[in-house]
């Protein structure tokens, strides 16, 4: 019995390994991490006592669903119209919303707004800063004039210090910029390691809920823009926002990703600029070029955001090659769906110019086409390009093509059509069975892309020869 008492003992106090990264720990030292493949962060530590939770005293006493008062958990506008869009209403009292975005795309511009425009003499809010110093926020403040009286700033790194800033101004709304800047002292590793953002998120969650104060935390994004840190964090919280957008473009986008109090396919729009940073109701005017004729080259779409339709103009250029392998560019286009219908449009429609041509495709504003529904439209763009045609005035194109060249029918397209005929647009090509159509708008069913490229006009070149040839006889 001695002996194997001693050996229970031994086994007890053997030192076991922990990475100061992510806590994963390990029987016996190992230079690099198995969970979160970081090199030389596994070290010695005690082993672990055997714990059991015992029952304690309950927060609140359980009572039946029907006699818990919902109106606590009512949302509260931010003042930002298109944020509270895709919040579902605005901001629910212990919520917590995690907005995550790649560096410099406007996260910072947007949150001093929206915490200036929510803060009121009843409803305080607190920012805290951790990626700068509280005069260079002040003077993003100025600069787009996110300034109030009920907006308290502070810059901290520290996690004990935040939760002191909260017993002193006791906020209804705080915002962190940014969670991977802070960090705990009694937690081992580098502000922004796994363990040091779970706990950081984990505490705020905490007092969030106790307080019933809703908060606002910035996250930083990975190279392949998945959100950085642990995947627990995202579900933790009870928000997660997307924010997106060229730099080199005005527009930005704020998607949900995650959602509990509301649905998670809307979508935000919003433009910045040199005095900050406003909401877009209406769009589409960004993705458009106003002309007064028709250009080759050019189709118009309607893509769905979500649940919000958006006109995009899709833009075509084709040159003679000056190099054995012609070039394929493209911007806010999939190359491969392109490369599709360059193909379909060689096969099926009978277009044999396009091989041997340098071809440029985009769209205007920034905005990105990544749904088939914009098939219709790239392929006649890439058709009046080649033959040097336009189409006709007040078109849109909406449609899947399919590499046997029909067109497919999509999702939406009533509310696709809804919102062209309010922008004056008067003809459209859809899929067979487009449903209801709204008034005052032709619309032509198109079966297959044959169909489609008879609205290309034909050269009348024969005639402009004969023209020209009978003006230098005379």
């Amino acid at each position: 019995m001695a002996a194997r008492s001693s050996s229970r003992s031994s086994a007890k106090d053997r030192p076991s390994y922990r990475c100061t990264e992510c806590g994963w720990t390990t029987a016996k030292w190992l230079g690099r991490c198995p969970e979160c493949q970081a090199w030389g962060t596994v070290e010695e530590y005690g082993a672990p006592a055997v714990r059991t939770t015992a029952p304690g005293r309950v927060t609140s006493a359980a009572l039946p669903i029907g006699q818990v008062d919902g109106r606590q958990a009512t949302a509260r506008g931010t003042g930002v119209d298109e944020l509270d869009r895709v919040l579902g209403g605005g901001l629910v009292p212990g919520a917590v919303v995690l907005l995550a975005g790649e560096p410099g795309v406007g996260k910072s511009t947007l949150l001093l707004d929206v915490a200036a425009k929510a803060a009121s003499e009843e409803h305080r809010t607190l920012y805290i800063t951790g990626e700068e110093s509280a005069s260079q926020v002040r003077l993003r403040a100025d600069r787009i004039g996110a300034l109030s009286d009920h907006l308290y700033l502070a810059a901290e790194t520290d996690l004990a210090a935040v939760l002191g800033h909260l017993d002193s101004v006791k906020p209804s709304l705080l915002v962190l910029d940014s969670v991977q800047t802070v960090a705990s002292p009694e937690i081992d590793g580098a502000p922004g390691g796994m363990a040091q953002v779970r706990e950081v998120a984990g505490a705020l969650i905490r007092a969030s809920k106790e307080r019933g104060m809703s908060t606002l935390l910035v996250g930083h994004v990975t190279k392949d823009g998945a959100i950085a840190g642990p995947r627990l964090l995202e579900h933790l919280v009870d928000v997660v926002l997307q924010f997106e957008g060229d730099r080199h473009a005005r527009l930005r986008l704020v998607r949900g990703v995650k959602n509990r109090y509301g649905a998670t396919d809307e979508v935000g729009c919003f433009e910045l600029h040199d005095e900050g940073i406003t909401g877009l109701a209406d769009p589409s005017g960004l993705f458009l070029t106003r002309r007064d004729e028709p250009v080759p080259g050019t189709c118009l779409t309607v893509t769905l955001e979500g649940r919000r339709p958006l006109v995009a103009e899709v833009q075509a250029l084709t040159v003679d090659s000056q190099i054995p392998s012609p070039r394929r560019t493209t911007s806010g286009l999939e190359t491969s769906r392109v490369s599709m219908m360059l193909a379909v449009l060689e096969q099926r429609g009978r277009i044999s110019a396009l091989g041997k041509r340098d071809i440029y495709s985009a769209t205007v504003g920034g905005v990105k086409l990544s749904e088939p529904a914009a098939d219709l439209a790239v392929a006649l763009a890439l058709a009046s390009a080649a033959s040097d045609t336009p189409l006709p005035k007040n078109l849109v194109a909406i449609g899947e093509v399919g590499l046997a060249g029909e067109v497919r029918r999509v999702t939406g397209v009533q509310r696709r059509l809804a919102e062209a005929a309010r922008l004056g647009f008067t003809h459209a090509l859809v899929p067979g069975d487009p449903g209801r159509i709204p008034d005052g708008m032709r619309v032509l069913e198109v079966a297959d892309i044959g169909d489609a490229l008879r609205m290309l006009p034909r050269r009348r070149e024969r005639g402009e020869k004969a023209r020209v040839e009978a003006d230098d006889r005379s």
